[in-house]
């Protein structure tokens, strides 16, 4: 993942980092763009641009992943759940119950 910042006066500041292991998991590349935010160390930078990319990433398909902290365990389950929410209801915003068909 790679963070980009531009500042006023055409000064960039670039900084990449890799996952330390494959993870199939948002949870992961969240905290690594935190974690990439952190290390630029802004306070009072007048910024004009901020671009971050992800690389090199490829499709985690139906692998599943397991974890031996109980607290992440519980959170990676509940991001599988949802998972497959989306993906029989869509990914659009959630709206009036009325908008999907009956459960029964």
């Amino acid at each position: 993942m790679t963070l980009t910042l531009r500042f006023a006066g055409g000064t960039s500041w670039e900084k990449t980092r890799r996952l330390p292991a494959p993870s199939a998991h948002d949870d992961d590349l969240r905290v690594l763009a935190y974690q990439l935010m952190n290390a630029a160390a802004l306070q009072r930078g007048r910024l004009t641009g901020l671009a971050l990319k992800g690389e090199d990433l490829l499709d985690a398909g139906r692998t599943e992943q397991v974890s031996l902290d109980v607290v992440r365990e519980t959170r990676l389950v509940a991001e599988n759940v949802m998972d497959r929410i989306r993906d029989r209801f869509g990914a659009r915003p959630i709206g009036p119950a009325a908008l999907y068909r009956r459960a029964s």
